[in-house]
């Protein structure tokens, strides 16, 4: 079955996702320049995130949905297996939302700048001033009733436990007085992880679970049980904390 399913990505799975990346970042630069930003730039990256999943035949379970209020803004927080982290959260979480992500993607052609045009959010590390910037940024598009996803360890595990938790996130979220959502990641480090880079990936579920929102008045408090709750939900032998060195 290996060698069938990775005999299937190259003929079927591959070209279908190349050509997807492709409309949909042409679909979100056309879009959020025509207007209408908020809308362009969540649809099309959602339907491609759904897409890569289901024509790779990876299963999706969502757990939680219940405990977001509709109209609400929120931040959400998460853990960071792998790449397919931004596949399940975009596809599946089901809201309208900012993500916050590394300046370096901005440099993926098209892609970066689709992202760019759909207003989501670089961090820019390179000095105080870049990284007050950044922080601004997030905070206007928060104060807009715009929800923002973070990763707080800022760089995929190598291992598939987590990491530390930045308090960046949790600083807006308490600056904005917006309630802050953990949510778990389950699978993706197990589809594709780090150590392998570009490569086919291996079948494997993949489980989203959203937690109950966590006020933001208390930064350390709110960090330390967000922490808890996404540890919570992970399989035992990714549990506890093991050092990333790369945050």
């Amino acid at each position: 079955m290996k060698v069938l399913y990775a005999i299937y990505q190259v003929c079927v799975a591959v070209p279908v996702i190349l050509l997807t990346t492709l409309l949909a970042a042409l679909a979100t630069s056309l879009g959020c320049m025509v207007g209408n930003a908020h809308f362009w730039g969540y649809w099309p990256g959602m339907l491609w995130s759904r897409t890569i999943i289901t024509v790779l035949l990876l299963p999706v379970k969502v757990d939680g949905r219940e405990h977001l209020e509709k109209g609400q803004s929120y931040v959400f927080v998460a853990n960071h297996q792998g790449a397919f982290d931004i596949f399940l959260i975009y596809g599946y979480l089901g809201r309208n939302f900012k993500w916050m992500m590394k300046r370096g993607l901005r440099t993926i052609p098209l892609v970066g700048y689709a992202c760019e045009k759909a207003g989501h959010i670089f961090v820019d590390k390179r000095g105080a001033k870049a990284i007050e910037r950044t922080i601004e940024a997030a905070r206007a598009t928060l104060q807009h009733g715009t929800s923002l996803t973070v990763f707080p360890e800022g760089a995929r595990t190598f291992t598939g436990h987590m990491g530390i938790f930045r308090r960046g996130a949790f600083s807006l979220a308490h600056d904005i007085e917006l309630p802050i959502v953990p949510m778990t990641i389950n699978g993706s480090f197990d589809v594709l992880p780090r150590m392998r880079g570009l490569n086919l990936v291996t079948w494997h579920p993949l489980r989203l679970t959203i937690h109950p929102p966590v006020p933001s008045k208390d930064i350390k408090t709110a960090m330390e049980r967000a922490y808890s709750d996404i540890m919570s939900a992970l399989p035992p032998h990714y549990q506890d904390f093991v050092e990333n060195n790369d945050q």
